[in-house]
C-alpha cells in the first residue's frame, strides 16, 4: 500500500500545539470529572451494588458528572490525538461532534422558546419528584441546597 506524504507540514505548528494544548486541558478536565463521579459512586457503595443507581426516584448528581466527564473525556483525547498526530479521521469526529452538540444545545433553546409552558410543566414535576426523594441521597441534599442559597 502507498502511503502519500507531503513535503513540508500541511499545519502550522502553532495551529497544531495551540489545538493540542486546548484539548489536554479538557481532557484532564473530563478525567477529572470521571475521577470525582467515580469516586462519589463508591463512596455512595453504588460501585459495589449497581441496583442502587435505580433505587432513587430522583436525579443522581453524580450520574451528570459521569456523563460530562465521558463526553469530555472521548472530545478531548480524540482532539489530542488528531492534532497531535495530524489524523484527519479523529479530527473530523471531534469537529463533527462539536458541531452536533452545537445544534443539539440550539435545538433545545429553540424549542424551550416555542413550547415554554410544557417546559415549565416538566422542569416544575422534575423538581418534585427530587424534592420528595430529597431524604433519599446526601448529593441530591447538597445540590438542592446550593441551589436555593445562591
Amino acid at each position: 500500500m502507498h502511503y502519500y506524504r507531503y513535503s513540508n507540514a500541511e499545519v502550522s505548528c502553532w495551529y497544531k500545539y495551540l489545538l493540542f494544548s486546548y484539548n489536554i486541558v479538557f481532557w484532564l478536565a473530563g478525567v477529572a470529572f470521571l475521577a470525582a463521579g467515580l469516586w462519589a459512586w463508591s463512596e455512595k457503595g453504588v460501585l459495589s451494588d449497581l441496583t442502587k443507581v435505580t433505587g432513587l426516584h430522583g436525579l443522581d448528581p453524580v450520574v451528570l458528572v459521569l456523563v460530562v466527564g465521558i463526553v469530555m473525556f472521548t472530545l478531548g483525547f480524540a482532539g489530542c490525538v488528531g492534532a497531535l498526530r495530524e489524523n484527519i479521521c479523529l479530527l473530523k469526529f471531534f469537529c463533527g461532534t462539536i458541531v452536533f452538540i452545537f445544534l443539539l444545545e440550539l435545538a433545545v433553546a429553540v424549542l424551550a422558546f416555542l413550547f415554554q409552558d410544557w417546559v415549565r410543566d416538566r422542569v416544575k414535576e422534575f423538581f418534585e419528584n427530587n424534592i420528595k426523594s430529597y431524604r433519599d441521597d446526601i448529593d441530591l441534599q447538597n445540590l438542592i441546597d446550593s441551589l436555593q442559597k445562591i
